[in-house]
């Protein structure tokens, strides 16, 4: 019992010192019940800003026109909560975070008033605006406020009235057959913003959608409801060139989705390719992901083929080969297995295991890398085309 009497004692103390720290600021200030109840709930230890202000405002016989601080703003943040209401009831999301850009003037009234009292410890205005709307918003859409990595991020911009929102990325990681030949793996950007989205390409940064890229973005957009899309290719192939077999894999960034939730078909025809094994990952590779490709390449010969020749390519087993890039830099590729079949007297065909990376034009005609098939053959070779059959990741 005296336990409970000395906890009233304390805190009757405590309000009395507010009551009369408050009529100081009153003097010189109007403040509305949100900003004065700010001032002071923390040490009091309520969490009702609102409430304590109004009961201030009560003990102190004070009347409040309008707020130096927050010119009433405060209290027109439920129009605020119904349009993000409205407007993010489209995205899929189950955690969310609010941020708020606010006038410089009314974070200078806030400190001004907060240096002058020394008022420690108590939350900015732009945090009480978003803590006050973060609740309601989060009782209302059933979600929870996550400040870490959330699915939503709402920002109101309090000087014109605007909204952003902009969703987590969600990230796929799947295999693409490309069925025929004479279109490009990657799509050019769009001339006008150079990739980075605009009117002119309803904000996709690509020029059209007549590569591998180009289809799968578009099938993506559609899925996910949204407007970009990046991936990051492991291994690349001609224009003429086919990706059969297990097909070639690729990690693709989908950014602000509206949907986060949605069924994913295992096997996907787009036209000349098709999709598999699609399904969402947590993040895209950090480092470039290792390889190994089963390759066919078609070789044709400025001189006749000669058999004793064409047998040294079984020596590309023995040591790697060495691609030389600019700056001196280097790096080597294994073959893991080769087989070759003589089609004409000056044509060929070679099946490669290799890792993955090896310029395939290059290793065939001579060009910074060793050794190649033109130094093997002694004749000069030229690729007519090369199509991949199997892509292993390490």
């Amino acid at each position: 019992m005296r336990y409970n009497q000395k906890l009233i004692v304390k805190s009757t103390n405590k309000y009395s010192k507010v009551i009369s720290h408050a009529e100081i600021i009153l003097k010189d200030y109007d403040l509305c019940e949100n900003c004065l109840g700010r001032l002071f709930s923390r040490k009091i230890g309520v969490s009702s800003n609102k409430l304590l202000g109004r009961k201030i405002h009560h003990a102190l016989k004070k009347k409040h026109s309008k707020c130096y601080i927050c010119k009433n703003l405060l209290e027109h943040l439920d129009s605020y909560e119904e349009k993000i209401l409205h407007k993010s009831s489209d995205f899929q999301f189950t955690s969310f975070q609010i941020g708020a850009t606010l006038k410089p003037s009314l974070i200078d009234r806030d400190d001004i008033i907060r240096s002058k009292f020394k008022l420690r410890g108590i939350d900015s205005i732009k945090t009480d605006i978003t803590k006050h709307i973060s609740k309601k918003f989060a009782k209302k859409t059933k979600t929870t406020i996550e400040h870490f990595s959330p699915d939503l991020t709402i920002t109101i911009n309090f000087k014109n009235n605007s909204f952003e929102f902009h969703s987590k990325p969600v990230f796929i990681f799947g295999r693409y057959l490309k069925m025929a030949r004479g279109f490009s793996q990657k799509q050019k950007a769009c001339d006008n913003c150079n990739g980075i989205g605009c009117g002119s390409c309803q904000y996709h940064g690509l020029s059209g959608f007549d590569s591998v890229e180009g289809m799968i973005s578009q099938f993506l957009y559609e899925k996910f409801g949204a407007k970009q899309v990046k991936i990051a290719w492991i291994g690349g192939e001609d224009k003429s060139s086919l990706v059969l077999g297990n097909g070639r894999p690729f990690f693709a960034k989908i950014i602000n989705p509206i949907k986060r939730k949605t069924s994913i078909p295992k096997k996907v025809k787009l036209d000349k390719i098709v999709l598999q094994g699609l399904k969402m990952v947590n993040q895209m590779p950090k480092e470039p992901i290792k390889f190994k490709s089963l390759v066919e390449i078609s070789v044709n010969t400025d001189n006749k083929i000669n058999p004793t020749k064409l047998k040294l390519l079984k020596n590309l087993k023995k040591s790697p080969i060495t691609v030389y890039e600019r700056f001196d830099k280097h790096n080597e590729k294994n073959v893991y297995s080769i087989k070759y079949k003589k089609t004409s007297p000056q044509s060929f065909l070679i099946n490669l295991k290799v890792d993955g990376g090896l310029p395939i034009k290059r290793f065939v005609d001579g060009n910074n890398i060793s050794p190649t098939l033109s130094d093997l053959l002694d004749s000069q070779c030229r690729c007519k085309e090369f199509d991949f059959y199997e892509i292993d990741l390490k």
